[in-house]
């Protein structure tokens, strides 16, 4: 399985092309390593790259970078309006393919180790790989931004950094570095150059002063355009999408008699992103990424069956029903019922977005989006569980067949046992309450749905209780070979509650 993940460093420098080449160019000659995108801006004086190949390559042109950042940048001329705290501001490893976010959280601490020995820059971890909870957020460690924190670190322990002295590099200030989900820099740009217009909108939508989940924002002036932006990061574009922080962002400004005259993407964006965006302003029916030319090409290219790829349903469905009647453990009851839940939340899915082009429909247009948008991270998440059960399964089977040579290797191979099928329980657990959940949404859908669509929602709420019931008969089923009572006790009380709600 290829092992892929991206970084995406972020340089106090993007005003001067020579050093910004000569920051690629290091990377980039690191065997294995792809730049794949690389955005400077002026106002800023930032630039992002972005990089992918294997983790230990990618990690070494990180290193590289921040070695050549420490040559080229000096911290104390550095202006610009966006907030830093070093010449390699902040470097975040995302997973991609065959590599988990654990994985991306050890690169980060090796990285952050070795930048230190190198190049005696102190390192402060964020996001997943925060040493400290109020270290998660990226602006609670740079508040006050280089100038600040060269006199914080003089006086307060609570800001020391995680690796190194306790003081700035002279020239390169310290660096950030960390692991996370894939982020989308997504800014709004406003007829405006008032700054403060920005700044309230900034606050208005983001989730630290009670706007949207998985956004962070602020504001910042393009004096070279005579603009105010709104800059935002999100932290999790499926949960919240673009399209619905632009809406905000329009309706906030109107309050302030100003618009949009723009938006921008900084560094590069998940395709799914771009896909949600068009489906919501474009209100398609029946869309489907499979509609995109380069998916459908990518599905060619990759060398699946044709038959597979011919359009016909049952071809769709063969390989896992194949895979489920195979004489072998998994996949079995848990990753069906995940099945049938996704099923149930893209049936959920279809009826919002067609409901959404009715006209007698229109008054609940916006809930209806909403719908679609929910529905697909729900069936996302639930097809993502049914290779999750399977593993979780494989995982108590391996440690079944562990030695059992003496008592030190009975005690191992129990303890093994006993933390798999806690594993193999909370999977299914996950599934029942995020189908539950589904089923009740599914109910508040038939109220502003089209009631041609009925029998549609009637089968994704009977798919949905399937799906949930007999998740909760595989929770059951491993919670009869725990031990630990307090645990079983505790699952065994979530799982009657879920069959309350399912009735």
């Amino acid at each position: 399985m290829k092992r892929l993940i991206e970084c995406v460093p972020n340089f106090s420098e993007g005003r001067d092309p020579a050093k910004v080449d000569a920051l690629v160019q290091v990377m980039s000659g690191v065997p294995g390593v792809y730049v794949l995108d690389r955005e400077m801006d002026a106002d800023h004086n930032r630039c992002v790259i972005t990089l992918a190949g294997e983790p230990e390559a990618v990690g070494e042109a990180a290193i590289l970078g921040a070695g050549k950042a420490l040559e080229l940048i000096d911290m104390n001329e550095h202006k610009g309006a966006h907030p830093r705290v070093g010449a390699t501001d902040v470097v975040p490893f995302i997973p991609v393919e065959g590599v988990a976010l654990e994985d991306c959280v050890a690169l980060a601490k090796r990285v952050g180790q070795e930048i230190w020995k190198r190049y005696r820059i102190p390192i402060f971890f964020y996001e997943a790989a925060a040493t400290r909870p109020d270290r998660v957020n990226l602006e609670n460690v740079r508040r006050g931004q280089y100038e600040g924190l060269r006199e914080e670190l003089k006086k307060n322990p609570d800001r020391q950094p995680d690796i190194g002295e306790p003081k700035l590099h002279p020239t390169a200030g310290v660096t950030v570095v960390g692991a996370r989900k894939f982020l989308v820099a997504y800014n709004v740009n406003l007829n405006t150059s008032d700054i403060g217009i920005a700044n309230k909108i900034a606050r208005a939508i983001r989730f630290s002063n009670g706007g949207f989940r998985y956004v962070k924002s602020m504001g910042v002036e393009l004096k070279a355009r005579n603009l105010a932006q709104v800059s935002i990061n999100l932290t999790d574009y499926e949960q919240t999408p673009m399209h619905r922080v632009y809406a905000a962002v329009k309706r906030e400004a109107e309050r302030y008699g100003v618009m949009p005259v723009g938006s921008e993407i900084v560094g590069l964006v998940p395709k799914k992103a771009i896909e949600i965006a068009a489906d919501y302003f474009l209100q398609l029916e029946n869309f489907s990424p499979s509609q995109v030319f380069e998916n459908k090409l990518a599905d060619v290219l990759s060398g699946a069956p044709m038959e597979a790829r011919d359009g016909k349903l049952a071809h769709l469905a063969r390989p896992f029903l194949e895979a489920v009647a195979e004489a072998a453990p998994t996949p079995g009851g848990g990753s069906v019922s995940a099945f049938a839940a996704a099923l149930a939340a893209a049936l959920g899915q279809m009826v919002a977005g067609l409901s959404r082009k009715k006209k007698m429909q229109a008054p609940f247009l916006d809930k209806l989006s909403e719908n679609v948008d929910a529905l697909r991270k729900t069936a996302d998440e639930l097809t993502a569980a049914i290779d999750r059960d399977a593993s979780s399964y494989d995982a108590v089977m391996a440690a079944f067949k562990m030695p059992q040579g003496n008592a030190q290797d009975k005690a191992a191979r129990e303890a093994a046992i006993q933390a798999a099928t806690k594993g193999a329980s909370e999977v299914p657990l996950e599934v029942a309450e995020k189908a539950a959940s589904l089923v009740e949404q599914l109910v508040q859908l038939e109220a502003i749905s089209a009631a041609s669509m009925k029998s549609d929602l009637l089968v994704a709420r009977l798919m949905g209780v399937a799906g949930a019931k007999g998740a909760l008969a595989n929770v059951e089923i491993n919670l009869d070979g725990l031990k630990d009572a307090a645990y079983v006790a505790q699952m065994r009380s979530k799982v009657d509650e879920l069959r309350k709600r399912l009735g």
